[in-house]
């Protein structure tokens, strides 16, 4: 799998294919796209992809090629969007990232958001760094949310570990980092 650029980096980019200034990698036509939220099958849809990330998803992609577009023709055939965690922690489950994602790619998880709170807890931010360095290089979107505080409720409970401000900061400037747990 090719490594995604950073969302902050692409969202630009993405804005403009889905308005039309810009022209997609790809566009996939006439799809039925499945609504997991809704359970609701929806007809005819385009999907129009850049930088690896979806742009536009709708009833009309046409705006968004250009002379170098790949198109693909879906002919009415089924688009599943993968399944997305929002927050969990990895570790809750005694597993590593490598051996979670192992159980979870098959059953259509693409991306993972991950808040490693408790390894924070043990190995402070050595721990984290551990996790957020597995997950690099594994074929599955790993996006590490820093605990902002560790222990999390300072005073009332005693970690092995204690992540302050200072290490929030430093950790915020590793790629993946995307924001708070």
């Amino acid at each position: 799998m090719s490594e995604l650029k950073e969302w902050r980096e692409v969202a630009p980019r993405l804005v403009d294919v889905a308005a039309g200034r810009t022209p997609a990698d790809m566009v996939v036509r006439n799809g039925r796209w499945v609504n997991v939220h809704s359970g609701e099958i929806i007809p005819a849809t385009d999907i129009a992809i850049s930088a690896g990330r979806f742009a536009y998803c709708g009833p009309d992609a046409s705006h968004c090629i250009g002379e170098d577009t790949e198109i693909v023709e879906a002919d009415g055939r089924y688009l599943v969007p993968g399944l997305c965690d929002a927050h969990m922690h990895v570790e809750s489950g005694m597993l590593t990232v490598t051996e979670f994602a192992r159980a979870v790619i098959p059953h259509g998880t693409t991306s993972m958001f991950i808040d490693p709170h408790e390894i924070a807890n043990v190995l402070g931010l050595d721990g984290v760094r551990l996790m957020h360095d597995e997950a690099a290089g594994l074929p599955v979107n790993v996006f590490v949310q820093m605990p902002s505080c560790v222990p999390s409720a300072p005073g009332l409970e005693h970690a092995g570990a204690q992540l302050g401000p200072d290490e929030v900061r430093e950790a915020m400037g590793w790629p993946n980092i995307i924001g708070l747990g």
